[in-house]
């Protein structure tokens, strides 16, 4: 790579006009700025690696804050009540060389029992040189008395498309060619987070021996489900062959296969025959998302497993998810699914 920075530190956005996502946000709280209408207190809320802080940032400076005036306060650190009183006390000083001094609290919801009053107080009468930023991925457990005094963002996580437009420009600027599947198959990864896919991508460069990267190589070093092992357990669910399904499912829980991932590329896979029998020009996008191997076997599906690939099959997978979160055993949610669609 052409610097030792992580990728996400490297290609971190600094200004709105490089945020991807998060439109609506950024749209608002451009809305804001034209207006001349700065809230003394915002609540950024959100899944992990959504850009919560990036857009803090930009925002504290969009609105004429300098770094020197810019403090960032982790409160998974800073949780207690004597760091929210010093808080309390610093806001009072003027900022150093801009009209406000930004405060951005990164997991806010962090902070004790205790500390949250304390807070409460500042925001309430904060001066008017102070703006303060709460960023956090567990809004319910911000009280309701805070949340009330903050103009509040709700960060969508990032969709899949565009986490693979990302890995895309990312390994090109990078110097690295991927296969759209292996694009594909990092996004899919990276699970709705700018930071995770990021890091995903910078592993799987780090372990490259050349500059193109296949899918093949993805899943070797994320350790994601060999795609024929997928294939196998597809085609098991078409034949009702329980034992297949059952072997190959088993062989993916051995390489230490999570079972959400599995469900992932298989309820994918799925949805590609169905689109495929349903949507014409449906190819190119297959092509572009899944590997030679797998468009064929998505186009044999298609038009040969009328009876036994269906709707009903998809909809019986779909509610392996449910299951997933609370299962004991790995593999045991796809194990059922694969025993009921087969009427065992």
């Amino acid at each position: 790579m052409s610097s030792n920075l992580a990728l996400y530190t490297k290609y971190r956005p600094k200004s709105f006009e490089e945020v991807i996502g998060q439109e609506q946000v950024i749209k608002t709280l451009l809305g804001a700025i034209k207006a001349g209408n700065i809230g003394h207190a915002y609540l950024f809320s959100g899944s992990r690696g959504t850009g919560k802080t990036s857009i803090a940032r930009i925002f504290a400076r969009a609105i004429g804050a300098h770094d020197d005036d810019i403090y960032e306060i982790d409160a998974a650190s800073n949780r207690g009540i004597d760091d929210i009183r010093a808080l309390r006390d610093a806001v009072h000083t003027v900022p150093m060389r801009s009209k406000y001094k930004v405060y951005i609290i990164d997991e806010a919801h962090m902070l004790s029992r205790e500390a949250f009053p304390a807070l409460l107080k500042t925001l309430e009468e904060p001066p008017k040189h102070v703006v303060f930023i709460l960023a956090t991925t567990d809004e319910e457990k911000i009280p309701e008395t805070i949340v009330s005094r903050c103009q509040s963002f709700r960060f969508d996580k990032p969709s899949q498309p565009t986490l693979k437009t990302l890995v895309e420009t990312v390994s090109k600027k990078e110097g690295y060619s991927l296969e759209p599947a292996s694009a594909d198959l990092i996004a899919l990864l990276g699970d709705g987070s700018f930071r995770d896919t990021l890091g995903i991508l910078q592993k799987v460069i780090a372990s490259s021996s050349d500059k193109k990267i296949s899918a093949q190589e993805v899943e070797a070093v994320t350790g994601a489900p060999d795609s024929r092992l997928v294939n196998s357990f597809l085609k098991a669910i078409v034949a009702r062959d329980v034992e297949a399904g059952l072997t190959a499912l088993q062989s993916a829980v051995e390489r230490g296969v999570e079972e959400k991932v599995f469900l992932d590329l298989l309820l994918r896979k799925m949805r590609a025959v169905m689109m495929f029998r349903f949507v014409a020009n449906s190819r190119k996008e297959m092509s572009e998302n899944f590997p030679v191997e797998d468009v064929a076997l998505i186009e044999d599906l298609a038009k040969n497993a009328i009876q036994t690939l269906t709707s009903k099959e998809l909809a019986e997978v779909l509610k392996a998810y449910e299951s997933v979160r609370v299962a004991v055993v790995p593999g045991l949610a796809l194990e059922l699914t694969l025993l009921k669609i087969s009427g065992k």
